[in-house]
Order: structure tokens, then C-alpha cells, then sequence
């Protein structure tokens, strides 16, 4: 296969799909990118982008656009109803650009979403089609043959699925299972953010209770406070934004109680209205993605819980390591081997690290004040340098 016209499949125009298909494109490739949904439509509010993500999205020539729509937090600050207050925060801002050579940013994701396809259509060699939905995959061993649901017909060196969390391309194609549910439940809100008091504009913000958490930080320039709320439960559904109401989200969350809750969270859980809730499940990625002229990316691989604010950086950073991949090994299959044993450990340990954050976050009794002291007593440098393996990441 020739370098500059080789033709690669993305199926998926998520954020996983469309950096891929700018990474692939920027190595010479010739990419179609087959999106089933006939508009983008991004689902939730806020992604939160550390410098191990947003250094590969400025590389792409997204800066100005990101510029534009993104907040840069100030800090994070770290509260549990245990102890009543906050126990620890941790600078962001220009000392977090200063350590990582990038920054960190919350945009929200129809804004990302919108910067990625914009710069997508500017490239030539990148084809966004919308509205087409894969009926069959066949991989020949020389090419990958695909058909849509309306009988159209394409060839290509290759088929990435990016097709989410719940990846057809993954259980259909492949033959490994579906996602799992863990027994959380997130519940999603935004409401201005003149409604909400000054020392939260700017940051972000977890809340760490018993069998509980809330998150909320700035999104849409600043103009919104977008709030995520997440709780234990069995209620499962594939849908990303199923109806919920106030009083559903406050009695799950346990906010009825004024024992647990600060007045200052359910202050804020009280703002918003409506919400919408969705079920959190989970890829364990230690399976194989790649298989001949297939291979998975994102949470088509490896979905993992949000309790590190990596789902979207790790996806994002698949798309590098696999355009490198793609450059490095002249055959195909080999190169797309080489991507999965690239990325398997790294993704595995994050995968690791937000099961391990969900449990501590939602820790009780004398569990949870060790928990607190512990984080209190560790000076904010330290706890910082902790997250240096995932935040200083560059691609090899």
C-alpha cells in the first residue's frame, strides 16, 4: 500500500471518529468517514480536556476554534459531605500549561463535535458522509468491503470502528460482548451560569459523598454550568438522555437528607429543572480490537466510567497513536497489531484508575474521613505530580 493514497473507513463521526480521521488524514491517507446519524448531535454537555488530549487537538489546528468555546478552570476543587467542606484543590490554569506544554480546557462536546467536522471538511482528503448506516463488513484479507443499508458499496485498506460504547463493529464484527452496566446512574443538568455563585464559574468542582459524587464546571464559554450527578442503581437503557426529574435525580443522590448534602450543593442541584439521566457502562479493553484489516478505537474499545476525566483523551489519543502506527509498519495488518499493543496498557490503566476513583469517591463512614484526611494532609504539588503519567503523555 502506497503511503500518500491509502483509503481508511472510520465508522463514526464522534470525537474519537473525527480525530482519526484528521490524524489519518495528516499521514497521507485517504479517509471516509460513515456517520449512521443523518446530523451530529453530540451527546451530553461537558468533556473535560487535560493536556494530554488538548496538545493533540492544538496540533491539529484546532486552537482558534477552541479557543472560542472552551474555558480554562482555574482550579480543581475537591469537597466531601463527609467532612463538610473542601478538603484539597489542585491549580490548573496557566501553571497546568506551564507543566504540560498544553492546557487544560472544558468545552462542551456538541462545541468540540462542531471544531472537529469543521476542520474535517477543510481537509481534501477527508469524506464526512451523514446519514449512512453500515449493513455489512467483509474483510478480504486485501481490502474491507462494506454495504449500507441502502445499497451502496465501498472498499478500503481498512475499517476503524469508532462506533461507541455500544459498537456493532465490536460484538457483530469481532465477536466479543457488549458493554456492561456498573450499577451507576448519571444525572445530566446545565443551567446558566449567572445563576450559579461566583466561586464556581470558574472551576471545576467534584463533590464526594456516601454511595454518591457530583461534578459540575464551566462549558459554552463560560456562559453555562454544566452539572453531572452521579449515583448508585440497577436501572439500565441504552439511550444517552432519557427524561428525569428534579426529584427523581435529588432522592437517588440521597439530597433529600440535609445531613449529607452541604447547602451549597443543593443549592446548585435544586437550579436546574429538568435533567436527563443515563446508564454508565463499561469496555474492559484486555480483549483483541485489531483483527486483520479491523481494528476498534474509543470507547469501542475501551469505555470506561468518568471518574477520571479521560474517556474523550484516551480516545483522542488512540487517533494519534494510530496514524503513527499506520506510517511506522508497511503492512497493514502488522501496523494495526502494533496500535493495540501500543495503547492496551496505557487505556488499561486508566480504565483501572476511574473504577478505583469511582469506589473512593463514594466511600462512607470511617473509610471516607481517612479518605479525607489523607487528601488534606498531601500538599496540592503532590497530589498534582500523581496524574503526571497520564497528563505529560506524547505519543512515541
Amino acid at each position: 500500500m502506497t503511503r500518500n493514497n491509502g483509503h481508511i473507513i472510520v465508522a463514526g463521526a464522534g470525537i474519537g471518529g473525527l480525530t482519526a480521521a484528521l490524524t489519518l488524514s495528516r499521514a497521507g491517507f485517504q479517509v471516509t468517514v460513515l456517520e449512521r446519524a443523518s446530523e451530529l448531535a453530540e451527546v451530553g454537555a461537558g468533556i473535560q480536556l487535560s493536556p494530554n488530549a488538548s496538545r493533540i487537538l492544538i496540533d491539529q489546528d484546532l486552537g482558534p476554534d477552541l479557543r472560542a468555546r472552551a474555558v480554562y478552570p482555574d482550579s480543581i476543587r475537591i469537597f466531601s459531605t463527609r467532612s463538610g467542606g473542601e478538603v484539597t484543590s489542585l491549580p490548573l490554569g496557566a501553571s497546568i500549561a506551564a507543566r504540560y506544554g498544553a492546557p487544560y480546557m472544558v468545552i462542551h462536546r456538541a462545541d468540540l463535535q462542531a471544531a472537529l467536522l469543521k476542520a474535517a471538511r477543510s481537509r481534501p482528503n477527508i469524506d464526512v458522509r451523514l446519514g449512512v448506516a453500515i449493513s455489512s463488513i467483509f474483510d478480504t484479507g486485501e481490502s474491507v468491503e462494506i454495504e449500507t443499508a441502502d445499497g451502496r458499496n465501498f472498499t478500503a485498506d481498512a475499517l476503524v470502528g469508532a462506533d461507541g460504547v455500544h459498537s456493532a463493529i465490536r460484538t457483530e464484527v469481532l465477536g466479543y460482548g457488549p458493554a456492561r452496566y456498573s450499577g451507576r446512574i448519571a444525572f445530566r443538568a446545565t443551567i446558566p451560569i449567572d445563576a450559579v455563585p461566583d466561586s464556581v464559574r470558574r472551576v471545576t468542582c467534584v463533590w464526594m459523598s456516601p454511595k454518591a459524587h457530583l461534578v459540575h464546571y464551566p462549558i459554552s464559554g463560560g456562559d453555562t454550568l454544566n452539572l453531572i450527578a452521579v449515583t448508585e442503581g440497577k436501572w439500565t437503557e441504552e439511550s444517552w438522555a432519557s427524561p428525569a426529574t428534579r426529584d427523581e435525580m435529588l432522592q437517588q443522590l440521597g439530597a433529600g437528607r440535609s445531613t449529607v448534602w452541604p447547602k451549597a450543593a443543593l443549592e446548585l442541584l435544586r437550579k436546574p429543572e429538568t435533567w436527563t439521566k443515563w446508564a454508565l457502562a463499561a469496555v474492559d479493553p484486555r480483549f483483541e480490537w485489531s483483527r486483520g484489516r479491523i481494528t476498534l478505537l474509543g470507547d469501542a474499545a475501551h469505555a470506561m466510567l468518568p471518574f477520571a476525566a479521560q474517556g474523550g483523551a484516551m480516545a483522542i489519543e488512540d487517533a494519534e497513536v494510530l496514524a503513527s502506527a499506520l506510517v511506522s509498519e508497511r503492512d497493514l495488518p502488522l501496523a494495526l497489531k502494533a496500535y493495540e499493543a501500543a495503547r492496551k496498557p496505557r487505556v488499561s490503566a486508566v480504565v483501572d484508575l476511574a473504577a478505583a476513583n469511582g469506589r473512593i469517591y463514594h466511600l462512607s463512614a470511617l473509610a471516607a474521613t481517612l479518605r479525607d484526611t489523607a487528601l488534606r494532609a498531601l500538599p496540592a504539588r503532590l497530589t498534582l505530580a500523581r496524574q503526571d503519567w497520564i497528563y505529560a503523555w506524547r505519543s512515541a
